[in-house]
Order: structure tokens, then C-alpha cells, then sequence
């Protein structure tokens, strides 16, 4: 028999005892490559992939997606094989192991006690042990829901669609003599997945899913703050006129001397470290019974990925040029919606930035992330209009909002801050004649 190898869950972090189940890249049955990624896990900090750790057949997986597991636990297991004639060592019916738990010399599981890892075979596919047992709950046939999996297999995600769109019960066996009388709501809650309830237009579902560790994270970072810091907020508003004409007028000499895009976060990015030199108590932290002020500028980027809102750091920003910047920006972005950032990369930070305009935000108040004490939140740009010289012209504007630890950065200081950014961002040659 051949060798059975398990995929545990390794050690992602000093302080990371428990992580969550993303989504498995491999099914059982399929030939992996070692080394290949297996299932994406979720901690408190970010999305890692677990390779697999020999080549040959995945079997047994005892967690699905959503669910728990501790640090070092067994999730799953390797038989250890050569690939396959003719596989691509992908997930095709041709890489697809025997059963689970048996070589090519060993007996196949009777018809009375299959292999309990094994996908059942329905309909010429395979059904997967999550999706058999939504199907078992709800009393339905496999044949009866469309299989969107490699090869035929019949997922969770299959059968949880399936009962979304109310079809979730089983075809009568003859036609009712009268009406079924009405039931009762609690009736109806037959999944902890899916709750319906029958309501003279239809049926409202309701899905309940378990708060991923990303979010739980974020929950947890945010009650904090409001509970640990005296968080105030100020405003103020840009024009944004001399930065978008520099921008049009060298972005296309930029990107093809730098291979990247010149976007705003590196003018807000370098105008943020001139601020946090005026204003150093913005770049500090409350240490206990003493505040730690730093000579660095390491400013953490919000970016929008695949598991939520994530902040990466850029480090000493006042080293970087404006190509590092947006360079290291793209990077993380990418990595962000691949959920590929490793818990090093959201580490630190001093500082942060958020830009809610490129969702549409016209302005809001960010919360800041501890223990720094200062975050400046950007805002969409819009044509508004504004007096100077005594006129009224149209300039495209932009609100900022700078959210601060009261208890460490006066009134006085965030206010100035704000307009150091102002300045500089309105009048972009500061940022080179260090004015």
C-alpha cells in the first residue's frame, strides 16, 4: 500500500492558534503536485496557502470551507503516487484517485460499506461529502441539482444554490387530495446553511455563515479603538486641480519609464510624511505611561481584497520615490486579490491612509488602527464650486478627514497636519523644493 502523507496546518504566526478553511483548490480524488497549492486558510492577519506536501492523490478532507481548525491539526491527507499516463496532474477525471484510502491493488469498498472518504457517484458524477449531506437534510436527489464542479462533481456550493432558488423540496409522489395546510416557519429551518420561510409571495431565505477570521479581526481592532482612545475627527478639502494636471501631463512618460501607473496615493503619500514631519505627535503611540515617537514614516495602504478591507504597510516612506510607491501600492493590490499577503506584510505601520473616494465616499470618519494614533481619510473628487480672488469658479475638490488619539495629538497639531497636506498636495513643488 502506498504511502498516506497528512496536510496539517502549519504554523502561520507567533500568536496564531486557530484559522478558518477558505476555499480548497484540489478535490479528493485529484493527483496533486508537491509543492502545488492545496486549500487557501484563513488567520486573524491574512490568507495563506498550504502546498501539498508530496506528490499524488488528496484524500479525506475532514474540514470544508467556513470551517475551523487548530494549528498542526490534520485536515486532509496525501496517498503518495506517481502522476497519472497522460494527466496533467490537474483536476480531471483522469487524475482521480481509485477511492480513498486504496491503491490500484487494493479491493474496492463493497456496495454496503463504501469508503467513508470517498465522493459518492451520482448521475456519472461524484457527489462531495459536504454536498451529501445538504442533500440528506433536505431530502433531495442528487440528479436533481446541476453539478458545476471538475469533472461532474456535485459541490456544497451546487446544492446550496440549488436551495437558494427554492427548489429544496422534494416532487411529490402523487398529487395531495387538498391543499397542504401551512407550516409553520420552525418547520421550515431545516439547515443551519439556509433557513426558508413560506410567505404568501414565495419564500425569504436567510444564510448564516460563521464571521471569517479577517472580519473577526477587524470587529475586534475596531471596538478597541473606540474603547481605548479618545477619537476625534477633522476636515478639510483639497484642491485637486495642480496634482491631476501633473499627473495627465507626465502619467504616459511615467508608466513607460517605471512600468507602472502615476496615481494619487503617492502624492498623498509623500505630502504624508512632509505632515508627519511638521506634526510628529500624528507619527507616535501611546507605550503604557510614556509615548514613543518615531523618526520613520512606515504608512499602511487600505486596499480592498478578496476577504474584506486589508492594510499593508509601506515601509519608510520618506525613503521611497513616487514609482516604489505606486510600484509597492499595485503589488500589494495584487497580492490582496489573490489573498496572498502574508501576515509580515500588514505588520507596523505608523500612520495610515484610506481612500474611500474610490468607492464613491463623498466623506466619512475612519476609524483609527492601534496603537498609532492617526489615520487620513481621502474622499471622491468632485467639480465644486469655490470662490477665488473674489469669483466663483468650478475646481474639482476633494473632502479629507483626519481621525486622531486625542490623548496624544492636540487640536492644534491635527488641524495643522491636515493643512500641511492641503498645501502641499495644492501646490505639488513643495514636495521637491522641501518648502
Amino acid at each position: 500500500m502506498s504511502d498516506i502523507i497528512p496536510v496539517e496546518v502549519p504554523t502561520v504566526g507567533e500568536s496564531i492558534s486557530e484559522v478558518q478553511i477558505g476555499n480548497w483548490l484540489k478535490q479528493e480524488g485529484d493527483w496533486v503536485k508537491s509543492g502545488e497549492d492545496l486549500v487557501e486558510i484563513e488567520t486573524e492577519k491574512a490568507s495563506v496557502q498550504i502546498p501539498a506536501p508530496a506528490s499524488g492523490y488528496l484524500q479525506s478532507i475532514t474540514k470544508q470551507s467556513d470551517e475551523f481548525a487548530e494549528v498542526g491539526q490534520q485536515i486532509a491527507s496525501i496517498q503518495v503516487a506517481e502522476q497519472p499516463a497522460g494527466g496533467d496532474g490537474g483536476s480531471s477525471n483522469g487524475g482521480s484517485a481509485p477511492a480513498a484510502g486504496n491503491t490500484a491493488s487494493a479491493p474496492a469498498p463493497t456496495a454496503s460499506a463504501p469508503a467513508p472518504s470517498s465522493p459518492a457517484k451520482s448521475g456519472g458524477g461524484f457527489v462531495m461529502p459536504a454536498a451529501q449531506r445538504l442533500l440528506d437534510e433536505h431530502k433531495l436527489d442528487a440528479s436533481q441539482v446541476p453539478a458545476t464542479g471538475p469533472g461532474g462533481r456535485l459541490l456544497k456550493e451546487d446544492v446550496l444554490a440549488y436551495i437558494r432558488n427554492g427548489s429544496s423540496r422534494p416532487a411529490p409522489a402523487a398529487p395531495p387530495a387538498a391543499p397542504a395546510a401551512p407550516v409553520a416557519p420552525t418547520q421550515q429551518m431545516s439547515s443551519p446553511e439556509t433557513a426558508s420561510l413560506m410567505t404568501s409571495g414565495g419564500y425569504r431565505s436567510e444564510e448564516v455563515k460563521p464571521m471569517s477570521m479577517l472580519r473577526r479581526t477587524i470587529a475586534s481592532r475596531l471596538v478597541q479603538a473606540q474603547q481605548t482612545a479618545a477619537l476625534l475627527t477633522t476636515f478639510n478639502e483639497i484642491n485637486m486641480a495642480p496634482v491631476m494636471a501633473i499627473r495627465s501631463k507626465y502619467k504616459d512618460a511615467f508608466a513607460k519609464k517605471h512600468g507602472v501607473k502615476l496615481g494619487f496615493m503617492s502624492f498623498f503619500a509623500k505630502a504624508t510624511v512632509e505632515a508627519l514631519r511638521r506634526y510628529p505627535a500624528v507619527n507616535a503611540e501611546i507605550r503604557g505611561d510614556s509615548m514613543v515617537y518615531r523618526n520613520y514614516q512606515d504608512i499602511g495602504i487600505a486596499i480592498g481584497g478578496g476577504k474584506g478591507l486589508v492594510v499593508p504597510v509601506l515601509r519608510n516612506v520618506e525613503r521611497m520615490s513616487f514609482a516604489e510607491v505606486e510600484g509597492s501600492i499595485a503589488e500589494y493590490a495584487r497580492l490582496a486579490g489573490e489573498n496572498r499577503l502574508q501576515p509580515s506584510d500588514l505588520m507596523g505601520g505608523t500612520f495610515t491612509i484610506s481612500n474611500g473616494g474610490i468607492y464613491g465616499s463623498l466623506l466619512s470618519t475612519p476609524i483609527v488602527n492601534p496603537p498609532q494614533s492617526g489615520i487620513l481619510g481621502l474622499h471622491s473628487i468632485q467639480e465644486r464650486p469655490v470662490a477665488e480672488d473674489g469669483q466663483v469658479v468650478i475646481r474639482p475638490m476633494m473632502y479629507v478627514a483626519l481621525t486622531y488619539d486625542h490623548r496624544i495629538v492636540d487640536g492644534r497639531e491635527a488641524v495643522g497636519f491636515l493643512v500641511a497636506i492641503k498645501e502641499t498636495i495644492e501646490d505639488p513643488a513643495r514636495l521637491f523644493l522641501e518648502v
